[in-house]
């Protein structure tokens, strides 16, 4: 059992994290970050839930760029294939849902 105060958590580097669970190969995630990660595609599905802050996300839609502001409480999903990039707007803290060992 265990219980996490996510607006407590910090890491000392931008999107260090703590694991929650690997659920036969599905990993959560619990991200702190200030920075920009970079552009991607998981190795899987994504699920991508901000809990709190602000984080804009860009993704590729038919090779064209789109952008979101994400809010605590909103969600990403991230389908196989999307490329994208998540910029937090100041610290963000981020749960991340994917396959183990994911980009």
């Amino acid at each position: 059992m265990k219980i996490i105060k996510a607006k407590d958590f910090t890491a000392a580097k931008a999107w260090g994290a703590i694991d929650i669970a690997n659920m036969g190969g599905i990993t959560t995630r619990l991200h702190w970050t200030n920075k920009p990660y970079k552009w991607h595609i998981n190795d899987g599905e994504e699920v991508f839930v901000v809990l709190d802050g602000q984080v804009e996300m860009q993704y590729k839609q038919s090779d064209e760029v789109k952008s979101e502001l994400l809010n605590a409480g909103d969600i990403f999903y991230a389908s196989i294939g999307t490329e994208h990039i998540a910029s937090p707007v100041g610290e963000a803290r981020i749960l991340v849902v994917e396959k183990e060992d994911s980009v």
